[in-house]
This record gives C-alpha cells, structure tokens and sequence, in this order.
C-alpha cells in the first residue's frame, strides 16, 4: 500500500463536492510526473490525503482512498474543453487518471502546521519549488498526519 497527497482547488472540487458525490475522477492532471504517480504506480485501496489549494488557507482537509487502476483521461479528447491535447489519440492516450473515493472529512490541517511539524521536514509537499499535484507521502509521514487527525 502507497500513500499519496493529492491537491485540488476548492472552487473547482472540494471535500464536501467528493463527500457528496462519493467519488470522483481525478482528471485534467498535465504534469508527466503527476501523470505517471497515477498511471505507474497508484493501486486500488492506497490512502490519499486531499489538500486544498490555492485557497485562502492551504492544507489537508480530508482523507480518501484510489478506488480504480489508472484509465485513458476523456477530458484530453474534448477539442471544446480546457484539458483538450491535439496529441493525444485514443489509440495512443497522453493523459490518464484514476478514481477517489471519499473516506472522511477532517478538521483542516493548515499549511503552516505542516511546515511546522520536524516530522514532516522531508515530505514532498513542502519542498521549496513544489508545484505537483499529486506527490508520493511517506509511511512515517502518513502516520504522523493520521495521529493528528
């Protein structure tokens, strides 16, 4: 089992839209190394901690869980759509996601709280010049964030 920590906008897709809806396809990713996390290397039942960003106050929000194995992302295909890749065929995709399902809703877990933890020192999310979407959590780090929660 892998862990991983997935950002999306809350004004695009929140923790209260994925509790609502149940599950969600974690579409429109068009980062390569993004892309391959899902495609490569996310299995069915590997944890996800769902983080807010670019937002008033940045920060994990919620837990949820990969429920399917990295498909052919539609959204590439849709020339009226802003993920639309003139490259991509589907015979030959560029772009893949996988599915969420929600797990629960937490108490937020700020930015700066996580910056602030020694034990989260190396995690990826804080690494100077991290723009990914979608970045690998340490067993450790997980069950130290899973503590607090």
């Amino acid at each position: 089992m892998r862990y991983w920590l997935m950002k999306s906008e809350p004004s695009e897709y929140s923790i209260d839209d994925l509790a609502r809806d149940g599950s969600v396809a974690w579409f429109g990713v068009r980062n390569y190394q993004a892309r391959n996390f899902m495609r490569d290397q996310m299995r069915v039942g590997d944890g996800v901690l769902f983080y807010h960003s670019t937002c008033a106050e940045p920060g994990i929000a919620g837990l949820a869980e990969v429920s399917t194995l990295a498909y052919p992302d539609a959204t590439q295909f849709d020339a009226s759509g802003k993920y639309f890749d003139p490259k991509a065929t589907p015979e030959s995709p560029r772009w893949f996601n996988v599915e969420v399902k929600f797990v629960k809703k937490t108490p937020l877990i700020p930015l700066a709280e996580l910056r602030a933890a020694p034990e989260l020192a190396t995690m990826r999310i804080l690494a100077k010049g991290n723009r990914l979407s979608i970045t690998p959590v340490d067993p450790d780090e997980w069950n130290f964030i899973h503590r607090r929660l």
